[in-house]
């Protein structure tokens, strides 16, 4: 027997979710961050190219950009590539660091949100976009954070700042 269609539409909505919010194989983004030392926040370790801080700047970043793209017409990006990325190798102050992750939960229960909005047609062409939908942009923050959060786990594991 088939599945009904509104089985499936929740179906592929509490799976998306799942992936969105760390679900799987991979740290979560709250364990990612949690605990890490101010002073290791803007340390580059030798076999790393980037600082935690980079890493979280530009996941902020990217996932805002790819978020307001899925809703907001009239959502400019940033230049590529060097508005994807802090100015800075460190956070200017523990406050900032706070607030990036702050912002980072935030656009990411946005995303959340749109996926569980049953209104939302994840199937449907995004107006503004080029054939981008909202599951292919869903997907999009997921795999990026994925590939992100494994870099600043293996950084936090260099320093010696991994629980």
């Amino acid at each position: 027997m088939k599945p009904k269609p509104a089985i499936q539409d929740r179906s592929l909505r509490e799976h998306l979710i799942y992936l969105l919010t760390g679900g799987g194989a991979h740290a979560s983004f709250e364990a990612a961050v949690a605990q890490l030392p101010a002073a290791l926040r803007g340390a580059r370790h030798p076999r790393s190219p980037y600082t935690a801080w980079e890493l979280l700047e530009h996941m902020r970043i990217a996932q805002r950009d790819i978020l307001e793209f899925s809703r907001n017409p009239a959502h400019v990006s940033p230049e590529w590539p060097a508005g994807y990325w802090p100015s800075s190798h460190a956070p200017p102050s523990a406050r900032a660091w706070s607030q990036s992750v702050n912002a980072f939960q935030a656009d990411l229960k946005a995303m959340v949100a749109l996926v569980k909005n049953r209104r939302t047609d994840l199937f449907a062409r995004i107006p503004h976009g080029d054939g981008q939908t909202v599951l292919r942009e869903a997907l999009l923050v997921a795999d990026h954070n994925a590939y992100h959060l494994g870099q600043l786990v293996l950084l936090r594991k260099l320093l010696k700042a991994w629980p």
